[in-house]
């Protein structure tokens, strides 16, 4: 059996999956986040627990919105402040006697998603987030790519392409991202980027949610704003395309929802791919608030 835990700011979501990588129970729980022993005898508590509902010692995978340090084992998480600085892994493993994994929040969506059973053919599968931010993942023949810093996939904070101007406009003011730069995609493509791309056209403040209703009722302004962010995807998407050359995308997070994201998104990139590529397959995320936990277990499926 595969484990997978999903560790947020605000509760701990449990899936345990069969051989098969379908479900067959899943419980969730408050994060005791200010707490690590309490955090650490919690995590040991549900993987018992799983153990007697399975009558076997599963493999345990774990999920967090945060970055492991390759250096010391330690974690960077803003969200769960017990855990930064602690060598969660290393702890875990010890109590439980077993290999405990862990791995960065986005990377498990991605691997979630490349382990979804129509998307198992491809070799290399990109998971982009447009959400809150901008992150994602990068699977590689199932197994996620972390790279020296564990930030593979942290699309948010590559630059703006010189193209991305043609669209903004040349003399656009950039934000100072949380990061701390200035000229990051994640100003821009981001939930608040998409508001923020709408000000800066229309000279008007709207939410995402009041820019995709108006976009459903016909409203030629919100029509004309999803073209430009879709152009601006699109730009962005090119030098990614070209660094990575993946067979899918899957977009998530809350504006992959929005269904005119996609239309013709793949003969937007073309331009700003070569001559000779083509374009990756471009899918909506198939598995939601649960990829989190199912891609924290299948961190063990492919040794």
């Amino acid at each position: 059996m595969y484990y997978g835990f999903d560790v947020g700011g605000s509760k701990i979501a449990l899936g345990v999956y069969n051989l098969q990588l379908q479900q067959v129970w899943t419980k969730r729980v408050v994060t005791p986040k200010d707490d690590y022993q309490a955090l650490v005898d919690l995590l040991v508590a549900l993987t018992e627990e799983a153990d007697a509902f399975s009558g076997q010692r599963g493999s345990v995978g774990i999920g967090v919105p945060g970055i492991p340090v390759p250096d010391d084992g330690t974690l960077f998480t803003a969200n769960v402040p017990a855990a930064t600085g602690r060598t969660l892994q290393a702890d875990l493993s010890q109590r439980l006697g077993r290999d405990v994994r862990i791995d960065n929040d986005a990377n498990c969506f991605a691997l979630s998603e490349a382990w979804d059973e129509e998307f198992q053919t491809y070799p290399v599968v990109m998971g982009l987030i447009l959400g809150t931010g901008v992150g994602g993942g990068l699977i590689v023949d199932g197994k996620p790519l972390t790279g020296r810093n564990y930030v593979v996939g942290e699309f948010g904070h590559t630059r703006l392409p010189i193209d991305a101007l043609d669209v903004l406009g040349q003399n656009v003011v950039q934000p100072r991202c949380g990061c701390g730069k200035t000229g990051c995609i994640d100003s821009w493509l981001s939930g608040s980027g998409f508001s923020r791309l709408w000000q800066l056209h229309n000279q008007q403040a709207l939410s995402a949610p009041e820019i995709i209703s108006r976009y459903y009722q016909g409203d030629p302004q919100a029509i004309a704003h999803t073209d430009r962010y879709r152009e601006l995807l699109a730009v962005c998407l090119g030098n990614l395309l070209t660094l990575v050359d993946p067979h899918l995308v899957v977009l998530g997070g809350g504006l992959s929802n929005f269904d005119a994201l996609y239309d013709g998104l793949a003969e937007k990139v073309r331009p700003h791919l070569l001559p000779v590529a083509k374009p990756p397959r471009f899918e909506k995320a198939r598995h939601g608030d649960a990829g989190g936990m199912r891609g924290a277990a299948f961190l063990h499926v492919k040794e």
